[in-house]
């Protein structure tokens, strides 16, 4: 039977947001991240991270680098008695870029490739699972695979929620403060449900 989880973004909701990470010096868990996931953890649900690294298509960094800092928030998490689950990136960029990396493709948020591929490969339940982030293209990819929608205050989440409640958009979005309260939120579910 597949399981229900949760789907994190990393810029602006694990990590902060520096706008194309590019040194691993820039790299900070967001205030109260790693006991997020950890509280995630211990609920049982599994924990998924789904990014837009577009900055490879752009030339920024190679995809090398992305998983270089997944590595690192894999020991930073650890340390703090957390963990994800698995690690998904999109490289990809329909406009920017070249070689193969500058194309449309599946797995580019909104997109719901990189959720496809966990269900595939973790049993996971898409319908029954959260996407948390701090982005509209977050809350799409959510309703693209029928999940419940979390928008985090942090990063982008101010500017996205102040955007989305002119044009009437929030209906059936939990807004949260961070992911702390997120996850203090989705455990009030329960992961086999």
């Amino acid at each position: 039977m597949s399981r229900a989880a949760v789907f994190l973004d990393r810029d602006g909701t694990l990590v902060e947001d520096v706008h194309y990470l590019r040194r691993m010096e820039d790299l900070r868990l967001l205030p109260g991240a790693a006991g997020a996931v950890r509280r995630l953890n211990r609920a049982g649900w599994p924990v998924v991270v789904v990014t837009n690294q577009s900055g490879v298509a752009r030339g920024y960094f190679a995809e090398t680098f992305v998983e270089e800092v997944h590595r690192e928030l894999d020991r930073r998490l650890a340390a703090e008695g957390a963990r994800v689950d698995r690690w998904y990136y999109c490289p990809h960029h329909p406009e920017a870029g070249e070689g193969p990396y500058h194309r449309a493709c599946r797995c580019r948020k909104p997109a719901p490739g990189m959720v496809e591929r966990a269900a595939a490969e973790l049993g996971l339940d898409p319908a029954r699972s959260f996407v948390v982030g701090d982005g509209g293209v977050d809350l799409d990819l959510a309703a693209a695979v029928g999940a419940r929608a979390v928008l985090v205050r942090t990063g982008q989440g101010r500017q996205t929620e102040r955007r989305l409640a002119e044009g009437g958009g929030l209906a059936g979005v939990h807004v949260a403060e961070d992911l702390a309260a997120a996850a203090e939120w989705i455990c009030g579910f329960s992961s086999s449900s």
